[in-house]
């Protein structure tokens, strides 16, 4: 696609918001002043029901409905695992509840007791395959679990203090205390989802208030452990204090790439994961760094050896036909997010991992750099209100490549063929606060290249979100 063509394309997709924006604050403005996640968690009518900090038991909920569209697109040739190129809507819909109660309170020393249920339901667009960045967190990669309820997390929240001095923290699903000890010991045991201790960013981290794309809410190249719902079990241990974190953890890796089952064998398989926060290093106002990285054990294949055993034999490769128990898989990822005048917020991500081993628990990207930014219209009177933009691009290794140009299948990915670049995503949004703990979204997408195929696309994918916080 040329180059003046794909700007044009962008610069559309970002123009899409700016008319609604507008009407949309207008009913809202008729309509008078009035979350789980960073984007509207303060100010009055964050929740719908008021919550109170003093008691040992804490209970909340959420509901979360994305409808997502996209037109027909110039599409040549698919495969197994294409994004459809006919043209399609889906919505998916996940309603969470969050328990605690705090077994041990005290200023020094505290236990909580941490039970999420969770269902998911709804379907993604072309069943959440052919984009490596697909466009919605919220969709569970194997659509044949149905909506079920299940239990999201169960753990044990540890605070040992170190020091008599306490600082303030705000009280929420994960962590129930509203004071805890400047420098201290935090440890978690139990089933979770690493992404909601790691490579955590307040712009963009939250598909419910924020980014709803995979390789924006998180680092497309961090195959962190989890089963397909995104959950594992495992233990963290972190130590804080004012200037910077400290973070390690375990888990449990799926039996089968992008499985719902997970080894409990950590001797023969488990995701290690390093993390070290920095808070204004060298002095830098408002700025906040967080270096990760990881190393995953599990019974992985090769790309190289199934390309090589594939044009032996005149067949499309596989790579779970050299799967190999202990083989390893690491990378790293740079994460800063940036606090700016005028009520903007900025962040960026840079991940890598080796890429000659298979994907295996999150998603087909060996590369990735996203930027964005936030910013919050208190000028317009809607201190609870944010519009976001971000961009993000996607790479694969060459095996990699080698792999679906021959015809293999990812998880997610797998055109038939391949004419390789990258993977090119631009998504905004607006997320208007209209009621007390009820908030609506407008945005889109704007995809490049998808599943890294030049042959293919783009896609525009509008959306349109409705959250609800109890």
């Amino acid at each position: 696609m040329p180059t003046h063509t794909k700007f044009a394309f962008v610069a559309l997709c970002l123009m899409v918001p700016v008319g609604l924006m507008g009407s949309v604050a207008a009913a809202q403005k008729a309509l008078g002043p009035s979350a789980d996640g960073p984007a509207n968690t303060d100010g009055p009518g964050a929740t719908m029901f008021p919550h109170t900090e003093r008691s040992r038991f804490y209970a909340a909920g959420q509901a979360n409905i994305i409808f997502q569209a996209n037109p027909p697109f110039h599409s040549p040739y698919e495969g197994p695992n294409s994004f459809v190129g006919r043209g399609e809507y889906k919505t998916s819909l996940v309603g969470t509840l969050y328990t605690g109660v705090q077994l041990v309170k005290g200023p020094r020393y505290s236990t909580d007791l941490i039970v999420h249920f969770e269902s998911s339901g709804g379907r993604g667009l072309s069943q959440a395959l052919g984009l490596a960045g697909f466009t919605n967190l919220d969709v569970v990669r194997n659509p044949n679990l149905g909506s079920k309820p299940y239990l999201a997390r169960v753990q044990i929240h540890q605070v040992i203090g170190l020091t008599s001095k306490t600082v303030k923290q705000d009280r929420d699903q994960f962590a129930l205390a509203t004071e805890v000890p400047e420098r201290r010991f935090e440890f978690r045991v139990g089933k979770m989802s690493l992404p909601d201790t790691f490579d955590a960013n307040a712009v963009g981290s939250d598909s419910h208030l924020q980014f709803t794309n995979w390789t924006i809410d998180n680092m497309g190249a961090y195959d962190y452990a989890a089963d397909t719902r995104g959950y594992t079990w495992g233990a963290i241990a972190e130590y804080d204090s004012p200037g910077y974190t400290l973070r390690y953890g375990v888990a449990t890796m799926p039996t089968v790439a992008n499985g719902i089952d997970v080894d409990f064998a950590l001797r023969r398989a488990s995701g290690q994961n390093m993390e070290v926060v920095l808070r204004e290093p060298a002095h830098l106002s408002g700025t906040t760094v967080h270096l990760l990285s990881f190393v995953n054990h599990a019974n992985m294949g090769t790309y190289r050896v199934a390309n090589r055993l594939a044009l032996a034999t005149g067949t499309a490769p596989d790579v779970t036909a050299t799967r190999e128990q202990g083989t390893v898989k690491y990378g790293f990822d740079v994460n800063v997010e940036q606090l700016l005048p005028h009520h903007l917020r900025a962040f960026s991500r840079w991940g890598w991992n080796e890429g000659q081993h298979e994907t295996f628990a999150y998603t087909e990207v060996d590369q990735s750099l996203a930027v964005g930014a936030d910013f919050t219209p208190e000028t317009w009177g809607r201190a609870q209100d944010r519009l976001g933009v971000a961009f993000v691009t996607n790479a694969i290794k060459r095996d990699h490549q080698e792999y679906l140009k021959l015809g293999g299948l990812g998880f997610l990915l797998g055109d038939g063929r391949l004419n390789y670049a990258r993977e090119d995503i631009t998504e905004f949004y607006y997320n208007a606060h209209t009621w007390r703990g009820l908030s609506m979204t407008l945005g889109g997408s704007a995809v490049f290249h998808p599943g890294y195929n030049q042959d293919r696309g783009p896609i525009l994918v509008p959306s349109v979100r409705a959250h609800v916080d109890f």
